[in-house]
């Protein structure tokens, strides 16, 4: 990455962050964030800046990480910075790598001939996998879905400490009528101590002053009503519309995290984006605004569930254990499972697998609302999990399958998984401290458009897929692939 005079750093202008932080580089850049490593002043921690350019991505992850606060598998939010006219800045852990390098790294082993075997042991396989289901077990439970999981947000601590990250498009899921305790308070500060609050902190609500008062910490704190709650989001949305989430072209920064270098995003130029494939555009994207209808454009392909491809917004929890099914794939083959171009690549290659999404396999999925409009040719012969799943045992083969259904009530829960006796049998997770952690992260992110995986991706849907058969309906177009 090139470096960059430390004056042209906004982050510089903020003096109640640089009265308690050195910071030191620039470590990470991307379109709604940046991300520095420093030190706190008052003991000489290593932090990381997470400065947030878009409002509403800043809100969302602060949220979560206050709700998670206290779960070992979630990384910590130390304290964060916001006024109303300035962007949010959030001191986080800092974690050196990612579950990306190390597959990279275990993939490299295999390549070089120095493991005879196929890659990752049994054992630390097992032990990545107890964490990640821990954190999303913590999400899960506090009904917040997470929308963007796959191995570069899944950050690892020297000591082989799993943590889930980059919450900027996660959702709560939850009746609007219903708020925890029926108030949400105004907190002032979260604890900038490395000891976790007692009690839950409550959801975060900016405003026109400070949310960090130096010298203030004891300062009694403001509650509100949920309507009041709801109406001052909604006028500092507004306010803040020119940083928001782009609804239609559907282009986020989920990838920037407190990591040492900073992932870049795979999306590129796909012209069905906003559309979800659809030429009837009189709705277009609907709103994600925190209490209303979700949207189907969160989350990174090649972990996107099929609800999400097929322009489902009205999702829940389950879209994450799809992204899961995926990573614990990727993890036993050292290989993306479903490493699409574009997504109707993405489509094409799940159905490859698992066979065409049908009534049968998922009651209902007819009612999607770009089913009727996006068809592929019947797979006669489907290539199946055991096929893309060469050297891995039954009980392996068996987690994958209860994650990757089609049919979202299917789907095996964090918690039930946590219980399988494969995590119980010989051999069993190896401790912390016998974990591989790569020494660097691989720095490939920063150049590749499809994020550390070196894919060569196609701009267009079209490019991959051959003929198709654009109809005329009653509402518009209907596209078959073949």
């Amino acid at each position: 990455m090139e470096p960059s005079s430390a004056k042209s750093w906004s982050i510089h202008s903020r003096p109640d962050i640089i009265h308690k932080y050195e910071i030191l580089e620039r470590v990470g850049s991307g379109a709604y964030s940046d991300v520095y490593r420093a030190r706190r002043l008052s003991d000489g921690v290593i932090v990381a800046l997470k400065e947030i350019h878009d409002y509403q991505s800043a809100f969302r992850e602060i949220e979560a990480l206050q709700i998670l606060q206290g779960s070992p598998n979630i990384v910590v939010l130390h304290e964060y910075f916001w006024r109303e006219d300035e962007d949010a800045v959030l001191v986080l852990e800092f974690m050196r790598t990612d579950l990306a390098t190390v597959i990279a790294e275990a993939k490299k082993i295999g390549s070089d001939g120095v493991d005879s075997g196929r890659g990752l042991a049994v054992g630390e396989l097992k032990r990545w996998m107890i964490q990640i289901l821990s954190g999303l077990d913590a999400c899960h439970r506090n009904m917040i879905v997470h929308r963007d999981l796959k191995p570069s947000n899944l950050l690892i601590s020297d000591d082989g400490m799993l943590k889930l990250a980059d919450f900027g498009q996660a959702r709560i899921l939850m009746d609007p009528d219903y708020v925890e305790s029926n108030e949400i308070s105004q907190p002032c500060e979260i604890n900038s101590s490395d000891q976790v609050p007692s009690s839950q902190p409550s959801a975060v609500l900016p405003g026109t002053e400070s949310l960090v008062r130096e010298g203030n910490r004891n300062e009694e704190q403001e509650t509100i009503s949920k309507e009041e709650y709801f109406r001052v989001l909604d006028e500092l949305k507004a306010k803040n519309s020119a940083n928001e989430f782009d609804k239609e072209t559907c282009t986020y920064d989920g990838d920037t995290s407190c990591l040492a270098t900073c992932t870049t995003s795979d999306l590129e130029d796909d012209p069905f984006k906003g559309s979800s494939y659809s030429y009837e555009m009189e709705g277009g994207v609907p709103a994600d605004d925190g209490h209303g209808p979700l949207t189907s454009c969160v989350g990174t392909r090649w972990f996107r569930a099929p609800e999400l491809l097929y322009g489902s917004t009205s999702y829940g929890l389950e879209i994450d254990l799809w992204s899961l099914g995926c990573i614990f794939a990727e993890l036993l083959t050292l290989e993306p499972l479903f490493p699409g171009t574009a997504d109707i690549d993405q489509m094409s290659r799940i159905f490859a697998t698992l066979g065409n999404l049908t009534e049968e396999s998922w009651p209902g999925c007819s009612e999607l609302p770009d089913f009727q409009i996006i068809s592929f040719n019947t797979i006669e012969k489907p290539i199946g999990l055991e096929a893309r799943l060469p050297n891995c045992s039954s009980d392996e083969i068996s987690i994958v399958k209860r994650l990757l259904c089609y049919n979202p009530a299917n789907r095996a829960t964090a918690m039930e998984l946590l219980q399988d006796k494969y995590f119980t049998e010989e051999p069993l997770p190896v401790p912390l401290s016998e974990l591989h952690v790569p020494s660097t992260k691989n720095v490939q992110d920063e150049d590749s458009p499809a994020g550390w995986y070196d894919y060569n991706e196609s701009d267009s849907d079209m490019d991959e897929l051959g003929p198709l058969n654009v109809t005329t309906n009653a509402t518009g177009y209907s596209i078959q692939f073949d």
